[in-house]
Parts: structure tokens; C-alpha cells; sequence
């Protein structure tokens, strides 16, 4: 051994390079202060070894790219680990530069003869933020194309080119499978090479010029090894034990739903080392409105291009008497103001409620792309876009806030947990009793519900307050629950049911209101086998076991339902047989899909409420929606979407 290590180092003088190395002189000895360099040297070692290893299981297509990065986190043993190790590494890399970075600054290590170096450190933060956001696009997920197609949108109003800036960068006009592949090019590619590029000039300029320690020197030189390579490691452990901790905390990296290009995603942002200049764009009209030209370029190329500028000319400035102070001071005013607009960001996005309920979505999208993913049919050909797009648990309540929330509810809801709103223009006149009437609410409901204050509840004020509802909450319809609560004289009228319609006055309220309500104890009993029955119509999944038990019940039900003179059903609609004059809907298979297919599509036809129809547009006539969408409305409402087998199911199984 000791003979190949004599010839190894005859070849290639690998042992006088290690001397000078660890043997290099430190002015004032060892400091945790000069530890930066060898962290961030650490961190860039990690993220070359884990990103070979992503890179071998990575797909990079519009069509794969999800798909891969899916198993690389859930299916890959360690995969999730892996990831995570190199998202959290890329953070902490972020945050090494800056603190590198402003040691050189206030030990002034950037002056003469230092100030080419001082430009090679800058530069290389410019390249780690190039390869965070070019890393953001990769796994091809709604959060990571959204957030890059806003970033990106940026260079678009660059004054005369940027349109083309624009097309270069994505690939051409559209973002796609182009923009990816050519995100990773740079990302794995190009990028890199122009990082080691750096680093070795960086490195070769510091062993020119040496270590710059801040006077005055209140300890005696010593050599490199072996105190400051004791501190160098523990600092790299220290942020390796950092990166490990929040990757177990977060089980890896996140991967939101797959991308979809149709679908806008509300809680796209940015990660943390761009939202300053997010939030620094909010404020670009009352910054800049005043001065010429676009205030968007003032605040996204030339005020920052001139902090760059500044930022880059420090060296020179540090010749000046007080130079050094000034860069000092502008360097921790710069880290304050970033750091005061970061924290600003989360603030507001905490305080938007538009914000805070996509944010929901979309972690229930997530959470519901992976489930399909790991579900018996997998991930078809077609993408995984696929397994989102086809779903009722996800496509139903979106579809319903969008199409049906305006009138109706779900659970008191849109269907997507948010309440719909409406303004008000309040009156000299106006009272809160006149208020709250007139939307349904009391006085006190409608203090808590008024979005914009005590305070605007006064004449001349518009006042925004929860829209009423104006048909029926359909959350449980057809259940045995729904049509208790619609045979319930006490509720039948409400705005859960007939109470916002035209209905309200109709027969059948009037009928529940007036006879249901002076039933007999026998009528009662009926009146459940009634509802045991028309519910069985639907045979809604939820039910199955209680219509499976009550077959008895159920078949005493709909002989009541065809044709008793107490229930009076048959009155007013059909049932399984062809009535007179029928004023309402047919009963027959009442609530089940093929009947929610067919109202929704078309309430007006006679099977439902024909000429007598209140609003309700036809949807599918009128191609509002197509058949796939009103089929995931109604397998939605029905209860009908994929849902992995428990431990218990499973086991029952086998």
C-alpha cells in the first residue's frame, strides 16, 4: 500500500497539494466564523451525489415527469429520503450563501486584491437560485408550474425583447413539454457546469490571496489543521442534521396534484427565497406609479438591476473612508428588507381566505392524486393528469362551486368549504332586522357574517355578506335523512329545502306543512316505510346495508308510495306507473345516477318539472357541461369515487 501511495503521489504531487491545504495559514487562528465556505462546499457535494441518483430514475416529459418523481417519493425504497435530502440541501444553500456572503462583507474580505473573488461568491448565489428555480418546474407538479409559469411571465415585460426572453426561455409560446426538457438541461446540465466553473476559480483566487480575518487579531496565528477542519465538520454535520430533520418531518420533499394547464391553481407561490420580491411586486403601483413607463419594469428589472449593480460595485466602494461601513450597512438594511417582505408574504397569504382555501384544495388534491396512484388500476397510459380529471371526489365539488353553488349548497357550503358572497348597498333607511331579513339571516348572524366590519354597517356602506342560498342543500340527497328533513313540516319550507323557490308556497310544502304535520301515529309509521322506500330508489353505496336489511320494509314502502289515498303521493307524481296529470317529478328511481343524469341535463323535460321548472339551467341541453362532467357531479353527490380498502377490509379478503 505504502509503495502505491508513494507512486500515486510521484504522479500526481497529491500530497504537497493536501499539506498546503490543511496546513494553510488561518490569521487569528480558527473561527466558527470562517466554517461558511466548507458547509456550503459540503452542501454542493450532497447535491451533486443525490441528483445523479434522482437523475437515474427521472423521466423528463409533459407525460412522465410527474409520474416519475410519484415513484422516486412513494414507491422507490429510500426514494423519499433521497428527495428530500436534496430540496432541503438546496434551501440550506440558499441560506449559506447569504451568511458567507455577509461574513466576507464585514470582515472585508472583498476588497483589493479580493474583489474578483468578492463577484465569483456573487455570481454563485445567482447560479444556486437559477438551479432552485429551474429545480421548482422538474417534478411537473400544479404547484411547480404554476409558480414557474408566473416567475417566467416576469420576462415578458421586459421593454422591446421581452416576449422573445420569454419564448427562449420556455421553449416557445407555450409552457409544455419544451419549457421541461429545457428546465432540465439547465438544471442538470448547464447550470452545474457553470457552479464547478465558479467554484474552482473561487477556490483557486482564495488560496491566491488567503484567508482575510477582521482586525484587530487578539489570537496568534495558527495552521488549518487541525482546529478549524474540527470546526469545519461539525458545522457540516450541523447542517447535515438540519437538512435530515426537516426531511423526516416532512417524509421528503412535497408533490402536489399533477400539473394541469386548464385548471388555474389559486395557491401557486413562489418558494421562500423568491416571495420578497412577490410581495415587492404588490407594490409597484404606489412605488412607481408616479414615475414614466410601466410600473411593473420599475419594480421587476430596474430597481432590482440597480440593487444588483450596487451590490456588485462594493469592492470599489470599500476604497472610500467610510466605504466600508456604508456596504456594511446597505448589505444588513438589503437582508432586513428581503427578510421583512418574506414575512409580509405569509402574513397576507394567512389572512386571504381565497388563499387559505386553495392551499386546502390543493393539499386535498395531493393527497388524492397519490391515493388513485397507488390504487389497483395504477396510473394509465394516458398521464396522470388522467387520474384527476376522470375523479368524482375531485372534479364533483369543483364542478358543483362553479355551476350549481350559485343556487344550491352542499353541507352549507360550495362544495369546497367556502360560503358564496354578495354586496349590499345599504340604505339611509336600511335596519339590520331589514338586512338580516331579506337574507335569511338574524341580526347577530349577520354581524359575524359581514366580511368588511362592524364599522361598514352604516348608510352608504356596500356591504358584503354571505349570498342566501336559493335552492336546496344537496348534501345526503335521496338519503333517508334528506327526505325526513323534506317530510318535516318544521323544515320543508327552510332554505335547506323548498324555502328559496317558488316552490315555497306550492303543494307539496303545503301538503307537508298542513297534512304530514296532523298524521296519526299509524300514518307516521307509514310515512317512514314511504321514505325507507323512495330512498331505496336511489340505492345510494352509504345505504346499501340498511336497504339490504329492510327489503320487508322497503316493499311496504312502495306499495304505499303507488297508490295510497293517505299518503297522496300518487297525486302529484308517478311511481312506477303512468299518472293522469303529474305535477312533479317522476319517483321512479328517484335520486339514483341514472335519474340525477337526467335532471341535471334536462330539468325542464315532462318526466321532471317541465314548464313548472324554477331557474335550474339544463346543463346538458344546453351544453353547459358535458356528460362526463354531469356524471361527476352526480357520482359525487352520490357518495361514488375510488376509496382504498382499510387494513381490516383487506384482510377480510383474504
Amino acid at each position: 500500500m505504502k509503495r502505491l501511495l508513494v507512486w500515486v503521489d510521484d504522479r500526481t504531487g497529491v500530497k504537497k497539494l493536501v499539506h498546503e491545504a490543511l496546513y494553510e495559514n488561518v490569521p487569528g487562528g480558527a473561527r466558527w466564523r470562517y466554517v461558511w465556505g466548507s458547509t456550503l462546499t459540503f452542501a454542493l457535494a450532497i447535491q451533486f451525489i443525490t441528483g445523479i441518483f434522482l437523475w437515474m430514475s427521472y423521466s423528463p416529459s409533459s407525460q412522465t415527469a410527474w409520474e416519475s418523481v410519484y415513484f422516486i417519493q412513494h414507491e422507490m425504497s429510500g426514494g423519499w429520503l433521497l428527495r428530500g435530502i436534496h430540496h432541503f440541501t438546496a434551501d440550506a444553500m440558499t441560506v449559506l450563501l447569504v451568511l458567507h456572503l455577509m461574513q466576507v462583507l464585514i470582515d472585508g474580505a472583498y476588497k483589493a486584491p479580493r474583489e474578483l473573488n468578492f463577484l465569483f461568491g456573487l455570481a454563485l448565489l445567482f447560479l444556486v437560485l437559477g438551479l432552485s428555480l429551474t429545480g421548482y418546474l422538474l417534478p411537473w407538479d400544479q404547484k411547480g408550474y404554476w409558480a414557474t409559469k408566473v416567475a417566467t411571465s416576469i420576462a415578458a415585460i421586459f421593454p422591446g425583447i421581452g416576449p422573445e426572453i420569454q419564448k427562449l426561455i420556455i421553449g416557445g409560446s407555450e409552457y409544455g413539454h419544451h419549457t421541461l426538457t429545457r428546465f432540465f438541461a439547465l438544471h442538470a446540465g448547464v447550470l452545474p457546469a457553470m457552479v464547478i466553473g465558479l467554484l474552482v476559480g473561487h477556490i483557486y483566487l482564495f488560496r491566491r490571496f488567503g484567508l482575510t480575518a477582521k482586525e484587530p487579531l487578539t489570537r496568534p496565528d495558527a495552521a488549518f489543521w487541525p482546529e478549524q477542519v474540527l470546526k469545519d465538520a461539525v458545522a457540516c454535520l450541523a447542517v447535515l442534521a438540519a437538512v435530515l430533520v426537516l426531511t423526516l418531518r416532512h417524509h421528503g420533499a412535497e408533490l402536489t396534484a399533477p400539473a394541469d394547464p386548464s385548471e388555474n391553481y389559486a395557491a401557486a407561490r413562489p418558494e421562500w427565497y423568491f416571495l420578497f420580491l412577490f410581495q415587492f411586486l404588490k407594490y409597484q403601483e404606489v412605488l412607481f406609479g408616479w414615475l414614466p413607463g410601466n410600473p411593473e419594469v420599475w419594480a421587476a428589472f430596474i430597481l432590482p438591476g440597480l440593487i444588483i449593480l450596487l451590490v456588485c460595485a462594493m469592492p470599489f466602494f470599500g476604497r472610500w473612508r467610510l466605504g466600508h461601513r456604508f456596504n456594511v450597512g446597505f448589505a444588513f438594511a438589503l437582508v432586513l428588507a428581503v427578510g421583512l417582505l418574506t414575512w409580509r408574504a405569509k402574513v397576507d397569504d394567512r389572512q386571504n381566505p381565497n388563499y387559505v382555501v386553495a392551499a386546502k384544495q390543493a393539499e386535498r388534491d395531493a393527497e388524492r392524486a397519490v391515493q388513485l396512484a397507488k390504487g389497483p388500476a395504477g396510473i394509465p397510459t394516458a398521464g396522470a393528469l388522467t387520474l384527476l380529471r376522470n375523479d368524482a371526489f375531485t372534479q364533483g365539488p369543483k364542478l358543483f362551486a362553479r355551476h350549481c353553488a350559485s343556487c344550491h349548497r352542499y353541507d352549507g357550503h360550495n362544495g369546497l368549504g367556502d360560503l358564496p358572497t354578495a354586496a349590499v348597498k345599504i340604505q339611509t333607511n336600511d335596519t339590520l332586522a331589514s338586512i338580516a331579513k331579506s337574507h335569511n339571516m338574524t341580526e347577530d348572524q349577520l354581524r359575524s357574517f359581514n366580511k368588511l366590519g362592524a364599522d361598514s354597517l352604516l348608510p352608504g356602506h356596500s356591504l358584503e355578506v354571505f349570498a342566501a342560498p336559493a335552492a336546496a342543500d344537496l348534501k345526503g340527497f335521496a338519503s333517508r335523512e334528506w327526505l325526513s328533513g323534506l317530510l318535516d313540516p318544521s323544515r320543508v319550507d327552510t332554505s335547506h329545502y323548498f324555502g328559496a323557490t317558488k316552490f315555497a308556497d306550492g303543494k307539496m310544502v303545503k301538503f307537508v306543512k298542513k297534512d304530514v304535520a296532523g298524521f296519526s301515529p299509524e300514518q307516521k309509521e307509514q310515512l317512514k316505510k314511504v321514505i325507507a322506500a323512495l330512498s331505496a330508489e336511489a340505492q345510494l353505496k352509504s345505504q346499501h346495508e340498511a336497504d339490504k336489511r329492510d327489503t320487508t320494509l322497503i316493499e311496504e314502502g312502495r306499495t304505499l308510495l303507488a297508490g295510497n289515498e293517505a299518503m297522496r303521493c300518487s297525486e302529484c307524481h308517478q311511481f312506477r306507473n303512468k299518472a293522469e296529470d303529474p305535477t312533479g317529478p317522476d319517483l321512479t328511481g328517484y335520486g339514483s345516477r341514472e335519474w340525477l343524469l337526467g335532471i341535471i341535463t334536462n330539468p325542464k323535460h315532462e318526466r321532471f318539472y317541465g314548464r313548472r321548472n324554477d331557474r335550474m339551467p339544463a346543463f346538458g341541453a344546453d351544453s353547459i357541461l358535458n356528460a362526463q362532467a354531469v356524471g361527476l357531479v352526480v357520482d359525487w353527490l352520490r357518495g361514488e369515487w375510488y376509496e382504498p380498502a382499510t387494513r381490516t377490509e383487506v384482510a377480510a379478503q383474504h
